[in-house]
């Protein structure tokens, strides 16, 4: 990115739209490339409490600096400072800061495009920096967008070098150093100098145990983003009854992510799609994936994408959103229930003015051409609910069905139960509560061994065989009470998705 903000820079381009939170960090590389790619153009910054300043000035002539204070006064309007941009004689850049909260109001549109109009062959270039991209229609055609990338591993290991020559650390070894590194991932520069900082006032040291410091503060930088949130699971993929050939399947790719695999010459997985009947394990399938793969997993709330409170603020968090989950890539991306999330993709124009379908879009796009080692992870109960783009081959690498346990994955399914809560379970006769819950979901066998423990308690004693049996027969199963849609799923995912099961798998292939 920054190579083709030097471009832009010596194409001429009049406008230039830098979304980042980093200003410090921007404005340095606009700096240097205007000190050594252009020529040694003049650098301007804007501010509404400073007006209009050369950037990096450090002139003590008393006739210039009042000179530079007059400017100052007299460019706090970004009116003002705009039509200074225009009249002043030499070329430069001329960086505006948090324009966004003006760049609506007719007067600045109207001085921007008087600006634009006026740069041809003056060598002048306006760059808006903001970490909010806010552009009205008037401006669409004439300005470029650019994202600022956050800290690379090599920015990083500066930041890293200088923290270890400040606070005297030896040496680290490469592989700590490595760990120490991609921890940081994902943080502006600021934010990896303070929990560098964090890491040694809490221990002293710099060293693979205080990897663990840094993704603690790291977790509360993404979720003060609101939109993402990192999700901590201490289950495995033993705890899931089950699902034998969905856990194959992850199981041959949980080196996918490292360099081992480039070499070999594999492709980076894209992401899979679990379809399923509720509470079969679909949403615990995925967080357990990230201990099987040791990957952070962020889990993409779409409620909170969206936001009424201005046009295009709904799309600039999906924006952020996949920005900071490819900055901490590799990873995987978390989205529970997409049938809900999606359900009104194609079709919003007349219920939203159309938000739903430009964030549906905007999503899809994402996924095609992602080059970033980012895994989306999907999960979804109704079908019929999803846009068929979702569907199309090549979105995921697989679309898995997670259908009701069989007897045996039943019988599996009481004994991780169970072992969870009594040591002891050999009074139990797994064989006849896998019978009695015929139709049941790993949930609804959860939820029955907690009634019977209840209903146990009540009366001071142990829990027994009888007990849940007795929660068994009190409880209807979803897939009695929503028949048709458990058939309509089963019905669809038989000829278009995968198996998770070994069982089920077995008895497609017989009956075809």
């Amino acid at each position: 990115m920054k190579e083709e903000l030097s471009i832009l820079i010596k194409a001429q381009y009049p406008l230039i739209y830098l979304v980042t939170p980093e200003e410090q960090r921007a404005e340095q590389a606009i700096a240097r490339i205007a000190r050594t790619e252009t020529q040694h153009q003049q650098v301007f910054v804007w501010t509404m409490t400073q007006g209009m300043v050369e950037c990096g000035n450090e002139q003590t002539n008393p006739d210039r600096n009042q000179a530079r204070n007059s400017t100052r006064h007299n460019t706090v309007s970004p009116e003002a400072a705009i039509k200074w941009v225009i009249q002043h004689e030499q070329a430069g850049l001329f960086i505006f800061k948090d324009l966004h909260d003006f760049i609506t109001d007719p007067g600045v549109k109207r001085a921007l495009r008087d600006a634009i109009a006026s740069f041809k062959g003056t060598e002048k270039i306006i760059i808006l920096m903001s970490p909010l991209q806010e552009i009205p229609i008037e401006l669409e055609k004439e300005v470029v967008v650019l994202d600022y990338p956050l800290p690379n591993m090599a920015e990083l290991n500066k930041v890293l070098d200088r923290h270890l020559d400040k606070t005297k650390t030896s040496r680290i070894t490469t592989e700590v150093r490595e760990k120490l590194l991609r921890a940081a991932l994902g943080l502006t520069k600021d934010e990896a100098e303070k929990v560098y900082r964090k890491a040694y006032v809490k221990a002293g040291r710099l060293t693979q145990e205080e990897v663990d410091i840094i993704l603690s503060e790291k977790k509360q930088l993404i979720r003060r983003n609101g939109i993402l949130e990192y999700i901590e699971e201490d289950e495995t993929l033993d705890a899931i009854g089950g699902l034998d050939e969905l856990k194959k399947w992850l199981r041959q790719r949980s080196n996918a992510f490292t360099e081992r695999a480039r070499e070999y010459g594999l492709p980076q997985p894209k992401g899979m799609l679990i379809l399923g009947v509720p509470g079969c394990g679909k949403s615990l399938i995925a967080k357990t994936t990230s201990r099987l793969w040791g990957l952070p997993i962020l889990r993409l709330d779409m409620g909170r994408v969206y936001d009424g409170s201005m046009v295009g603020r709904s799309e600039a968090n999906l924006r952020n959103a996949l920005k900071t989950a490819e900055s901490i890539s590799p990873a995987i991306l978390f989205i529970d229930e997409l049938d809900k999330s999606f359900a009104g993709g194609t079709g919003s124009a007349d219920s939203d003015g159309g938000t739903s379908s430009r964030i549906f879009g905007s999503f899809l796009t994402w996924m095609q051409e992602k080059t970033s080692p980012v895994f989306v992870m999907a999960t979804a109960n109704r079908i019929e609910r999803l846009p068929g783009e979702f569907l199309r081959k090549g979105r995921f690498d697989e679309i898995f069905f997670v259908d009701l346990p069989t007897q045996q994955e039943r019988e599996e399914i009481f004994r991780i139960h169970l072992c969870k809560r009594r040591d002891d379970i050999a009074r139990f006769d797994l064989p006849q509560l896998a019978t009695m819950s015929d139709g049941f979901s790993g949930a609804e066998i959860e939820q029955a061994i907690i009634a019977a423990m209840y209903e146990a308690f009540a009366q001071d004693r142990e829990f027994v065989q009888i007990d849940i049996i007795a929660a068994l027969k009190a409880t209807l199963p979803l897939s009695r009470t929503m028949m048709e849609q458990v058939t309509a799923l089963r019905e669809w995912a038989r000829q278009r998705a995968r198996p998770a099961a070994t069982a089920t798998a077995e008895y497609q292939r017989m009956e075809f």
